[in-house]
Order: structure tokens, then C-alpha cells, then sequence
């Protein structure tokens, strides 16, 4: 078993349709959902000929030698015209002179591995591929877009917290989610929400930031008839609405002094009363708290609880920036040009080479969301075809950066693959393995770069 995943993808419970006729050193149903996919095994034609008539699944991992049986119901299944899965093949290296499994190949798969299997490359691989196909299938969905409710990226950064998601849903204890603004801390919240006994429950958020200190209270807590000038008739409050569920306080930080007490008090006792009420009220919540400020050095300023602080910080999570995320810009790009493409120019189809490879390299401070304004703000605004870096607005002074890394990466990217050939003897697979890639994905930059063996 590799000793880190190499890649968990946008969705914690993952449906992969598994392929295959004989059991493959290393790999098994076990280590799969270990890794957080649920495989769904077919090793016969009858399941085979089961799936082709019954629904798809984004992901597929097909073992395939010369000899497979099940290779003529697999083209049947993949070739279907409304088919978006995508697949990641396990080919006997000697079975690829087969004529008809290299067409195979080339043709359906998504990527493809030999054995024996490099495990942290084919979960990476599998995760990308799912990804990929998310963002495909949510562009020919129809009608409304689903709101944005699903962490979207493959970068190892991104491996850790989906795996750390798992973890703390499985528990009820609070938890403390931490990170710079617009990185998707309250979809983290929910996914460990969706992902835990309380899915189905209510999901209730609230902003401590956005409400009036003297209305926070009501908010929370709810309040009677009467209770205050203006109060006409009993509320229900937060904490009463998510009875079973889960509580969602985004920018925790920002919760007013003397609701930090009260807000201690119910963690401790699970009890609350709503203003103007002797009578107290259970309430079986559990509480997510997130923040984009240091918490701890807010309570040696006195700003904060140090109290709270400790009952909030039981399970902590970190969501990383978009800029340490490699490779997840260029997803979210792709993904929000799908997800909003009700809103944008209806010429518009693409997004141009310039543009993307300055979403890759630009730092964006503002992170996701700052991403996704720039792309529904371009979608709408762009006079071409192909999305361009102006229409993106990206600052011209880090445009100039941009140009000057993106030459600079070129060359050392292309010194360490000539290096990386010249070191395996010119072998392309050992080559792609010590440069942690796909094959496919090395043929392609010895073409873009122009190598020769």
C-alpha cells in the first residue's frame, strides 16, 4: 500500500465501475475504498451487458490484456454517444502489440498504466480522470446549474483535506475550519456535513460577520413575541433550526464578546433560551466553526475567548489557498465556464491558451472566489470566441511576471525532461515515472518542446 494517496477527487464517495477478470498484485477492493472510491466489480459478460443497459458512472478502470473477453461489451459500453465516463486502463505491457487494445487505448482511455502497478500514480490518475468528467457532465446536464455545492480539485493539497473530511465526519465532535477568505471553507463544512450521520438533516450557516451585534443573539438563539421593539412574533433561531444537524458559524472570529459567552454555554450544555424565554431548550447540534483570522493569537489580544477557543478547536482543518493548490485553477476555470455557461456570451467557446496558462501561474489572492468572478465577468464581457487574459482583468504588471515565469518554467521543464530521458536510456516509461507523469502526458511535452530520442 503507498504510504499517500495520490489522488482523491472532487467528491468524497466516489462510484468506480471496476473492469476486470483476474485479481492484479496490489490492487483490491480494500485499498480502493481506502482511498475513497466505492468500486462496482464486473468480471463476467453478463454484468457487463447489466451495465451497458443501466446508467453510467464517471470513472472507470479497465484491466486489458489481449486475451480479454470482455473487451468487445467494453467498447459497446464506452462507445455509446451519451457516454462521459472516463477510463483509466491497466494494460499487460507485453499485450499492447495487440492491434485492436492499442486502438482501444487510444481511442477511449483516459490514461493508461503497466504493470506492475505504481499505485500513488494510478490514484492520482483516477482522480484527475473524475475530475475531467464532472466538469464534462455538468456542461450537458440542461436547465439550471446545481448550485456550487462540490469541492472541485485534484492537487495533493486538496488529497490531504478530502481525506481529512472523511475523518472528522465521522465523529460528532465540533470542528474548527481554517483558511484565507474565498478558499471554500463553508463547502468544506458542508461536505463534512454530507459525509457524516447527519446527512439528510438540516444544514444551517450563518455569518457573525454580517449581522448587527444586537441582532445576533435573535439570530441564534431565536426569540419570543415581544421579546423587543419590533419583535411581532416567536422566531426560531439557527440553533433551533438545525436541531439534528449541523450549525455552520462562518467567521467565528467576528462573534461579538458577549455572544461568545453564550455561545460557550450551549456547547457546554447543548441548552439554549431564546431571548425573552425562562423556559430552556435542548438541542442536539453539531457545530462547524470556520475563521480566516488567527484565532489563537486573538485570545492572547483578549479578542477572543481563549475558553471558546479550545471548545471550538477539538478537530482543525486547514483549506489551502488557491495558489498551493497546482493544477486546481485550471479545473475551477474549466469548471466554472460549464457551470455558468447560461450566463455568457453564447460565442464564446473556449478559453485561449494565453489566458489559461495565466490562470495557472497568477497567484490569486482572492482565491476561488476571486476566480470565479474573473470567469462569470469574462463569460459576459469577452467580444471572441476563446476567453482572453484582458478579459480576465488580471492586473498588467502580473501579466509581465506571468510571461517572465511562464518562459522560465518552460526551459527548466524542458531540461528536466531531456534529462530524465538521457538518465533511463532513453526509456520513455522509467522517464515519466521519475518525472511522476503519465506517458501520455510526456509524449505530449516532447512534442510541445520539440524532443527527439
Amino acid at each position: 500500500m503507498p504510504t499517500t494517496p495520490a489522488a482523491q477527487s472532487a467528491t468524497l464517495a466516489r462510484p468506480l465501475l471496476v473492469f476486470n477478470t483476474r485479481p492484479i498484485l496490489g490492487l483490491s477492493a480494500a485499498l480502493l475504498r481506502n482511498f475513497g472510491w466505492e468500486p462496482c466489480w464486473i468480471t463476467n459478460e453478463r454484468d457487463a451487458a447489466w451495465q451497458q443497459r443501466h446508467g453510467s458512472m464517471h470513472t472507470a478502470l479497465v484491466y486489458l490484456d489481449a486475451e480479454n473477453k470482455l473487451l468487445r461489451q467494453i467498447e459497446a459500453i464506452f462507445s455509446r454517444p451519451a457516454q462521459r465516463t472516463r477510463i483509466v486502463a491497466i494494460v499487460d505491457t507485453d499485450s499492447m502489440r495487440d492491434r485492436r487494445l492499442r486502438r482501444f487505448v487510444a481511442q477511449f482511455c483516459f490514461d493508461y498504466h503497466s504493470l506492475p502497478l505504481d499505485l500513488p500514480r494510478l490514484f492520482y490518475s483516477l482522480g484527475h480522470a473524475y475530475g475531467v468528467a464532472i466538469i464534462d457532465g455538468s456542461s450537458s446536464s440542461g436547465g439550471d446549474p446545481r448550485p456550487l455545492d462540490i469541492m472541485v480539485g485534484t492537487s495533493k493539497t486538496m488529497l490531504t483535506l478530502y481525506g481529512q473530511v472523511r475523518k472528522v465526519a465521522a465523529v460528532t465532535a465540533p470542528v474548527l475550519i481554517t483558511g484565507e477568505t474565498g478558499t471554500g471553507k463553508e463547502l468544506t463544512a458542508l461536505a463534512i456535513h454530507e459525509h457524516s450521520a447527519r446527512a439528510g438533516k438540516p444544514f444551517v450557516a450563518i455569518n457573525c460577520a454580517s449581522i448587527p451585534e444586537q441582532l445576533i443573539q435573535s439570530e441564534l438563539f431565536g426569540h419570543e413575541k415581544g421579546a423587543f421593539t419590533g419583535a411581532h412574533e416567536r422566531k426560531i433561531g439557527k440553533i433551533e433550526a438545525a436541531a439534528g444537524g449541523t450549525l455552520f458559524l462562518d467567521e467565528i472570529g467576528d462573534l461579538p464578546m458577549t455572544m461568545q459567552v453564550n455561545l460557550l454555554r450551549f456547547l457546554q450544555e447543548k441548552r439554549f433560551e431564546r431571548v425573552g424565554s425562562t423556559q430552556s431548550q435542548l438541542s442536539d447540534v453539531r457545530v462547524i466553526a470556520a475563521t480566516h483570522i488567527d484565532l489563537e493569537a486573538a485570545t492572547k489580544q483578549g479578542q477572543f475567548r481563549e475558553d471558546l477557543y479550545y471548545r471550538l478547536n477539538v478537530l482543525r482543518l486547514q483549506v489551502p489557498p488557491l495558489r498551493e493548490r497546482e493544477g486546481d485553477a485550471l479545473l475551477l476555470a474549466h469548471y466554472f465556464l460549464q457551470h455558468f455557461a447560461h450566463e455568457k456570451n453564447a460565442a464564446i467557446n473556449g478559453i485561449s491558451k494565453a489566458a489559461l496558462d495565466a490562470i495557472n501561474t497568477y497567484s490569486w489572492p482572492g482565491n476561488i472566489r476571486e476566480l470565479m468572478n474573473r470567469m462569470r465577468r469574462a463569460m459576459v464581457m469577452s467580444d471572441t470566441a476563446q476567453i482572453s487574459i484582458k478579459d480576465l482583468g488580471i492586473p498588467e504588471q502580473d501579466i509581465l511576471s506571468l510571461t517572465r515565469l511562464d518562459k522560465a518554467r518552460g526551459e527548466a521543464e524542458r531540461e528536466a525532461i531531456i534529462a530524465a530521458i538521457h538518465a533511463s536510456g532513453k526509456n520513455i516509461s522509467e522517464a515519466a515515472r521519475a518525472l511522476n507523469i503519465a506517458r501520455v502526458t510526456l509524449y505530449r511535452l516532447m512534442e510541445k518542446y520539440t524532443i527527439d530520442i
